[in-house]
């Protein structure tokens, strides 16, 4: 499968529920980390290559590290607090 493949955004979250993302194309993903009671949201644009390789990772071969999340899930935490 190539990225021309994938409908985005795509959404994921790792396995300890600590950090959320939007993958919004393979140059580009959202991120939200909760540390403590805090929320910390920002955007990546991948332009280096270790950037890159996880964007491609979190899109093709995320099950180790990560679940498949939708578009409602990641809203609701992104609302969270505010």
């Amino acid at each position: 499968m190539k990225f021309e493949d994938i409908n985005f955004p795509v959404y994921r979250k790792y396995k300890n529920s600590k950090s959320y993302f939007k993958i919004i194309h393979p140059r580009l993903f959202e991120e939200i980390q909760l540390v403590g009671s805090k929320k910390i949201v920002k955007q990546v644009n991948a332009v280096q290559f270790p950037e890159i390789n996880f964007v491609r990772d979190m899109v093709f071969n995320f099950s180790d590290m990560a679940f498949e999340i939708n578009e409602e899930e990641y809203n609701a935490v992104k609302l969270l607090g505010s």
